[in-house]
């Protein structure tokens, strides 16, 4: 029966009644869909305790100028409280533009560059002073790296050894996700097949030597920020993850010895309970994608972890202070939705870096949420809510009719994601809802607070955080100095053995790592790959 009232919906065009009851829910077993938490298919979490137990993981992403300069921040963090009730610290590192497509800080593409919207990496000595008085194996430490992510996971491994700390207990993420850069975000280097064996042999490498690492982040969060819904960030990132287990599978992997290391990365978007609603619907649909698609026999396998980063997207330059309400309201869906890790952004991110003051409040915004809020003393507070489980319900219907689409795009329906991007299908949906969007909030039917509407003729200045200028000649000069001191012989020959191996089908991972501790810059080994794979070049789709 419809409801009396003016008609709303969620950010994803799901129509919103004005009550919700019994009625809502009458197509579906409430109590036999929901289950219990810690036991499949997950909905109402993956571990039957959750913050009772152990609350997530509060990771700061941080990185900025050089080595030296993000070890300040790091420090900071930690000292503030960064990290998870289990007394383990808490990073995320950022890198800069050049680090993450694989060119030197002395590269002309790279000027200009350096260091501005991350760490610069070069080399084994970066990586050392970047974690300098930092143990490596008593935090977690996730790098937001993907086209070269398996030379910064290398570099982080070398200096592991070189420092001492225990390989096999290293704990973190890398992000890996090389399918979403061609989708929305652009830091490609590779044609598609040869990035996608990258992923692989990182899969099959970090198994054996690296075992408690998180070889993947799957992640919707940059497609959202390119202005998807809320169901597409679903049915995509699902859709990737998808493609990424296909793909080991199809290298000989066996799918119950790396699918528990997969992780996935989400944002969190103003929308409270659609936000809570989507994280629930994705971990339902990945646990029945794993068990019943892929044939996974462990447990582990059918978990969807989840990293959440509130929406840089939704932070505005108009009113700042505003931004601080928006990440309570974002960390407090995450929370509710069951994240294992969480960044809440700075204030000021919509006009620079965050200062310390900043990144403090991002983190005591967590800290609030997790000591003084109430939400994490019960798992999955909002279930059996007659709206809740409608939205679960109908963003699991909506993502799932986006996938079998996508499936379409091949014959085999295994590589459809694939054939999906080259055609530009899932870059032309992200394009038409972030329009609609845009559209939405120029004729104010989408308010947004300090912009559009309750403006304020005076706005309140902020301080800016800024990189040092005279920063990138002080890197160029640290990494030309490298190349004059080390040994050449060794330097070259781990380069060729690179180079073999990506001929040859090798895993590539051990000479990349051979490579590294040789003194190989991260420019130099990604160029010794791109002369036999090739570089990638969109093709633009209208």
């Amino acid at each position: 029966m419809s409801k009396p009232g003016k008609t709303t919906q969620t950010s994803s065009g799901i129509p919103v009644e004005l009550v919700y009851d019994a009625e809502s829910v009458k197509d579906f077993d409430l109590a036999a869909q929901l289950g219990e938490p810690g036991e499949y298919p997950f909905t109402r979490g993956i571990q039957p305790t959750m913050y009772r137990g152990r609350l997530w993981t509060m990771r700061q992403y941080a990185g900025m100028g050089d080595a030296e300069e993000s070890n300040k921040r790091y420090k900071f963090l930690l000292a503030h409280g960064a990290g998870g009730r289990d007394g383990k610290g808490g990073l995320s590192v950022a890198f800069d533009l050049p680090t993450q497509i694989g060119y030197d800080s002395d590269s002309p593409l790279a000027l200009g560059e350096v260091g501005k919207v991350g760490v610069a990496i070069d080399s084994i000595e970066d990586m050392q002073r970047l974690f300098d008085g930092i143990a490596l194996d008593t935090i977690s430490t996730s790098m937001t790296i993907n086209a070269t992510a398996s030379i910064l996971l290398a570099l982080y491994v070398a200096v592991a050894k070189r420092t001492g700390a225990n390989v096999k207990g290293l704990n973190g993420t890398i992000q890996n996700d090389i399918l979403k850069e061609y989708i929305a975000r652009g830091t490609y280097i590779y044609p598609v097949t040869h990035a996608m064996r990258l992923v692989t042999d990182i899969f099959a490498w970090a198994a054996e030597e690296v075992p408690e690492w998180n070889t993947i982040s799957i992640s919707g969060y940059h497609m959202r920020e390119a202005g998807c819904t809320a169901v597409q960030e679903v049915a995509f990132t699902l859709a990737d993850g998808m493609t990424y287990v296909q793909a080991a599978i199809d290298a000989g992997l066996d799918v119950d010895g790396f699918a528990p290391r997969l992780s996935f990365f989400f944002n969190s978007h103003n929308n409270l309970l659609e936000e809570v609603a989507k994280f629930r619907a994705a971990r339902k649909m990945w646990a029945r994608i794993m068990r019943e698609h892929f044939g996974a026999k462990n447990p582990r396998s059918w978990m969807l972890r989840f990293h959440t980063q509130t929406a840089g997207s939704t932070l505005t330059a108009q009113q700042p202070e505003n931004n601080i309400v928006r990440t309570t309201l974002q960390g407090l869906a995450a929370v509710l939705g069951g994240a294992q890790s969480l960044h809440t952004n700075g204030f000021d991110e919509a006009l620079a870096l965050p200062t310390e003051q900043a990144a403090r409040i991002a983190l005591r915004t967590q800290q609030i949420l997790a000591h003084e809020s109430g939400v994490a003393q019960t798992v999955d507070p909002l279930a059996g809510s007659f709206y809740v489980e409608s939205l679960t319900n109908e963003i699991e219907r909506r993502a799932d009719e986006y996938m079998a689409t996508i499936a379409s795009f091949d014959k085999d329906g295994k590589h459809g994601m694939l054939r999906a991007i080259e055609r530009g299908y899932v870059q032309r949906e992200i394009q038409n809802a972030a329009y609609v969007y845009q559209r939405a909030v120029d004729d104010k039917e989408a308010i947004v607070v300090g912009v559009n509407e309750f403006a304020s003729e005076q706005e309140v200045a902020v301080p800016i955080q800024r990189i040092d200028e005279a920063l990138e000649g002080r890197q160029v000069e640290r990494v030309r100095a490298l190349r004059l001191r080390r040994d050449a012989g060794l330097h070259a020959a781990a380069l060729r053995s690179v180079e073999d191996a990506a001929r040859s089908g090798a895993n590539l991972m051990p000479y990349i790592l051979n490579a590294v501790e040789s003194y190989a810059t991260v420019g130099e080994i990604a160029n010794v790959m791109r002369g036999v794979f090739g570089e990638y070049r969109e093709t633009v789709v209208v």
